[in-house]
């Protein structure tokens, strides 16, 4: 997996783009008005729209990260280019808004960072998105996608995204997922807000640079000389994780807790009483992804990241997710230390 981080200047600003206020909330596929980014989508083609997005500078979860410089957070531009790719293909082509879209691969990486620094930004952030696939010749419907987006701040290149979907109804959805489990799949409503251990068990904030205990989704590691292992225990109550409720694990929250195997891996924090307790110059730049299987809630799931020698300004970090005796997602992380040329 490779991340480029500098570029010139490759498109110019649509200024016709509205960012006074957020889209509709169903068209994102989010519960609440804080969870959504887009603020305006327009064509650019028949199959290809331009995107206005909101990078909120006090966020619960995307704000809560003690890297130095200041960046804005890659997941935040993750989800905000899913966020567009939902409502754009609702919006212009004409997937209905109720079809429930499944990821099974993605790659995404940024570039130009110091273009990301907060409050120095080149200008207003978009996004253009170019959606494929095949309607069925009987009912016209998708039943797969794929999607290409380009990012920008201002005129800035700044980052790629693709992403492989299947799309299905509701009722397909049902069936595979008790197909899969061979029964009912439960809901995250049904479980305690905090299902993990509690505090005790949990990786500590600073040691996967969080700040805020409620963004730790990682305990009990184990370290070896080549790999870090740890239980992925999401909190159910984490509004950006759950915004309602699921009946698995969401891509996002795997993701998160692959950035934060990563910084483990990288040997950016320790996972004892003397965590580093600076801010850490780690940045999660890149992620390649691809999910097998739904990550089940109702069973204990590892995350295991091959370690690389700490002090280098770059790794590609391998990580896996296993759940019983089976292997459900494998990403690759890409980790830059932004203090340094390399990562800016």
């Amino acid at each position: 997996m490779t991340t480029q981080v500098t570029e010139e200047t490759v498109s110019p600003v649509d200024s016709d783009i509205a960012y006074g206020r957020t889209i509709d909330r169903a068209l994102a596929h989010r519960s609440a008005i804080s969870e959504v980014f887009v603020t305006d989508v327009r064509a650019l083609g028949p199959m290809a729209v331009t995107a206005g997005i909101h990078l909120p500078l006090t966020h619960l979860y995307y704000s809560d990260h003690r890297q130095r410089p200041r960046l804005h957070d890659s997941l935040l531009f993750l989800e905000a280019g899913r966020q567009v790719a939902i409502a754009g293909s609702h919006t212009h082509v004409g997937i209905p808004v109720e079809t429930i879209a499944i990821v099974n691969t993605f790659r995404f990486a940024l570039r130009n960072l110091w273009a990301l620094r907060i409050g120095d930004e080149p200008g207003a952030p978009r996004i253009d998105t170019v959606f494929s696939g095949t309607p069925t010749r009987r009912s016209g419907r998708y039943r797969k996608g794929r999607l290409v987006q380009r990012l920008f701040m201002g005129d800035v290149h700044i980052g790629d995204h693709s992403m492989d979907v299947q799309f299905l109804k509701k009722h397909e959805n049902d069936l595979l997922r008790h197909a899969q489990r061979g029964s009912a799949a439960p809901l995250t409503s049904e479980f305690a807000k905090d299902a993990g251990p509690g505090p005790a068990g949990r990786l500590l904030p600073e040691s996967v640079g969080r700040g805020n205990p409620l963004n730790v989704v990682l305990a009990d590691p184990e370290v070896t000389a080549g790999s870090v292992t740890a239980r992925v225990v999401p909190r159910f109550d984490n509004p950006a994780l759950f915004d309602h409720a699921y009946d698995h694990l969401p891509a996002m929250a795997l993701v998160e807790a692959a950035r934060q195997a990563a910084i483990l891996a990288a040997g950016a924090g320790t996972t004892g009483p003397g965590a580093a307790q600076a801010p850490l110059p780690v940045y999660a730049a890149g992620f390649e992804a691809e999910f097998s299987r739904f990550a089940e809630l109702d069973l204990p799931l590892s995350v295991t990241a091959s370690r690389v020698p700490p002090g280098a300004a770059r790794h590609d970090v391998r990580v896996g997710f296993r759940q019983g005796a089976q292997d459900i997602a494998a990403l690759t992380v890409t980790v830059v230390d932004p203090t340094r040329p390399f990562g800016l």
